[in-house]
């Protein structure tokens, strides 16, 4: 084996009992250190294998200080701690450990975490290798093809955007102003669907002309180096006239990385990504940019060598540009609504961790579709051929609850007439569906951990342990970080499931999707029902995007059947929304100043504008969005005064 070990632990009885348990186990100890200074002597000296780490030592610095530079060094290190409190869980969780085992745990504990933690360590290298070489591969495959240029900028985001996310990309040179002219934006608008910005549409939806966008372009500071704006950072970037500014106010983005591409002729072309989240972007972005950028540079040239060549055609400044897009729903989403940003970052974290074998964790509030999301992991995975077995811990009975899960053997308690299979066996080569983890009892929760850590269940009654294959995926609406330090739930059963963390956002925070959402449960509960409801009035539409949905998409779905098998005519008029404003905020319950209904759909036909970049006419325009003719769309829009507002 010798794997080398350092263990940090300023516990003089603990240190030396894990260094004897890792010896009789076959593991090398490096060295025992009781402080982060000792601890950063010893790995300079012999660099370790794996580091068991204490989070509270002697000292000022902390084990979470020395998890911050064996994380940049890539040592993989493992947590230690008796008890911590929220705030200290945070801060620990942002380090991305390899495992946590809680004191007093158990040798077998000990050696099954580090086995996981060098599993985890040897395969995160080898993924994160794989998929650069995928990612590689893809711009290779792009930067041969017969694409025009436009489109093959286009497929290089739609390759990137696993790695580096993005909302808003343009790429090309400071110079949109020449013909022929490399450059154009893509706008994200759905799954898999991007409408192309090219000058004259930047001209149409921020109203202003060419000479002005250029002198934006003139004012606007060119990154030599791949750099990333989030939060303050981008406001500052965003305060004077400039590219950028107008690319924020006009796209609603609130982050931006930049990632210059070095050309022969030394003129500046880059791909400029923007994300409506204002902490997207980090240094490991940068520091996959720049495993690649040799990459991007060769393409680059290849590509203007190509298009010089007239192998592709040229975007000019006068030319009609055409929305590039995916018709088609996106697979394995079925029966999810909605294209906000926010869903979108979802369906993007599913498509990355559903073809792997990663825990995942689904947090959000009730009604926000958790039950939905795991069903799309399990079927986009490569266990979808199996069952996929659903588990509610909070509906079941405490003294019920281990059977359940792992089963019981004939006679092995009072009751058991026959040999029963839990679900855990019967999720065998599929996966199980832990909802409601935050509901399990604690006395349970230990024999959880171990399931999941050992890979094998012990029936009730059962002398032998049996095998088992699954893929585990939790969910709960509570904040599980808060029942850790609250000593409600175990800190090393948390961590175990907490690999691949999912927040649903709340339907309030996604209003964009309360339209779309509302007819597809009309349509539903028209089919179910046989009604031939068409649709919503225009004032029950603002009502829907005023209330706060504290029941989430749940409660949008039972008003609609309600209002369905209520509804007299054709077109829902009255609709029994509680009297409850949007008055909650992120920190706490705060009141707000109650819209009026001109108010309310005054921005409600903004926000469709803006999502239709401007256009009111032709197919998918706000007039059609809205059903109603284009004619009454101008005349409520010069009643609501929006021509002025939206032309600012």
């Amino acid at each position: 084996m010798n794997k080398k070990v350092l263990i940090v632990e300023d516990q003089f009885v603990e240190a030396n009992y894990l260094r004897s348990m890792l010896v009789k186990a076959g593991y090398t100890v490096s060295g025992i250190a009781r402080s982060v200074v000792q601890a950063k002597e010893l790995i300079a000296a012999d660099k370790p294998s794996l580091v068991l780490l204490d989070i509270f030592l002697s000292g000022k610095l902390t084990g979470i200080d020395l998890a911050k530079e064996l994380r940049e060094n890539n040592i993989a290190f493992i947590y230690l701690s008796a008890n911590s409190n929220e705030d200290v869980l945070t801060a620990a969780k942002a380090t991305q450990p390899y495992g946590f085992l809680v004191k007093p745990f158990r040798e077998k504990d000990l050696l099954i975490t580090l086995e996981i933690a060098e599993y985890r360590h040897e395969h995160s290298l080898e993924s994160t290798f794989t998929k650069e070489a995928i990612l590689q591969e893809q711009l290779s495959v792009i930067i041969a093809s017969s694409y025009a240029w436009d489109q093959k900028l286009l497929e290089i985001g739609k390759a990137l955007q696993p790695f580096i996310p993005f909302d808003f990309i343009a790429a090309g040179f400071n110079t949109i102003g020449e013909i022929p002219c490399y450059s154009a934006g893509f706008l994200r608008i759905g799954f898999d669907e991007y409408q192309m910005i090219g000058v004259n549409e930047l001209s149409t939806i921020t109203r202003l002309t060419l000479p002005e966008i250029l002198l934006l372009v003139a004012a606007t500071n060119t990154d030599t180096t791949a750099t990333f704006y989030n939060d303050t950072a981008f406001e500052k970037v965003t305060l004077q006239p400039s590219l950028k500014k107008l690319f924020a106010d006009t796209f609603q983005v609130k982050s931006h990385l930049s990632l210059p591409v070095s050309l022969l002729n030394k003129k500046a072309f880059s791909f400029c990504l923007y994300s409506k989240r204002a902490d997207t972007y980090h240094s490991k972005h940068i520091s996959l940019y720049s495993r690649l950028q040799q990459l991007f540079n060769n393409s680059i040239e290849n590509m203007l060598r190509s298009a010089g060549e007239g192998l592709t055609k040229n975007i000019t400044a006068n030319e009609p540009v055409e929305t590039i897009f995916n018709s088609t729903d996106p697979q394995g989403f079925e029966g999810i609504i909605g294209k906000s940003h926010l869903l979108l970052t979802i369906f993007d974290h599913i498509t990355q961790v559903a073809p792997t074998e990663t825990s995942v964790l689904i947090l959000g509030e009730s009604g926000t579709g958790k039950e939905r999301i795991a069903a799309c992991i399990h079927n986009l995975s490569p266990r979808k051929n199996q069952r996929l077995v659903k588990v509610n811990c909070a509906s079941l009975p405490p003294s019920l609850i281990e059977s359940e899960l792992f089963g019981h053997e004939k006679g092995s308690f009072t009751g058991a007439t026959d040999k029963r299979i839990g679900k855990f066996e019967q999720a065998d080569k599929g996966t199980i569906f832990l909802d409601e983890i935050g509901e399990m009892p604690f006395e349970l929760q230990v024999k959880l951990l171990r399931v999941l850590q050992e890979k094998e269940i012990e029936r009730i009654g059962s002398k032998m342990p049996t095998k088992i294959d699954i893929r585990v995926i939790a969910a709960t609406n509570r904040n599980l970080e808060k029942e850790v330090a609250e000593g409600r739930f175990r800190l090393d059963l948390y961590y175990r499931l907490n690999v691949f963390p999912l927040l649903l956002p709340p339907l309030r925070d996604r209003k964009e999707d309360i339209p779309a959402l509302a007819y597809h449960f009309m349509n539903y509960y028209n089919r179910k029902t046989g009604k031939k409801v068409s649709g919503f009035s225009d004032r029950i539409l603002n009502s829907m995007m005023d209330y706060a949905w504290p029941g989430n998409i749940r409660e949008l779905e039972h008003l609609i059947e309600r209002s369905i098998l209520l509804a007299k005519g054709s077109i829902i008029d009255d609709i029994l929304i509680p009297f409850k404003k949007l008055q909650e905020t992120v920190n706490g319950h705060e009141e707000v100043k109650i819209k009026t209904i001109n108010e309310n759909e005054r921005d409600y036909i903004i926000s469709v504008l803006k999502k239709c970049n401007g256009r009111i006419w032709g197919p998918g325009a706000p007039a059609e969005m809205l059903n109603i003719p284009p004619t009454t769309l101008k005349s409520k829009m010069n009643k609501l005064g929006i021509e002025k507002t939206y032309t600012n």
